[in-house]
């Protein structure tokens, strides 16, 4: 039999820190809303504040990860 990759919709939280990693939205965000469908996401360096479709799905979570992350 193959293997079936599955994935479920992330249950985001406003307030909450993540790290994309890969894509064209590639870095750490903070959620600052979230809609039926859309997510609003803001950058912790530049404070700017994006409104995408739900696009994350959970990979992995890591206690004690340095964010937001030095380059």
């Amino acid at each position: 039999m193959p293997k079936v990759a599955i994935f479920s919709p992330y249950p985001f939280q406003v307030g909450q820190k993540i790290r994309i990693d890969g894509g064209k939205r590639r870095g750490d965000w903070e959620v600052k809303a979230i809609g039926e469908r859309k997510l609003t996401l803001r950058c912790p360096i530049s404070g700017r504040e994006f409104e995408w479709d739900n696009f994350c799905f959970l990979v992995e979570e890591r206690d004690d990860e340095p964010w937001p992350a030095a380059e």
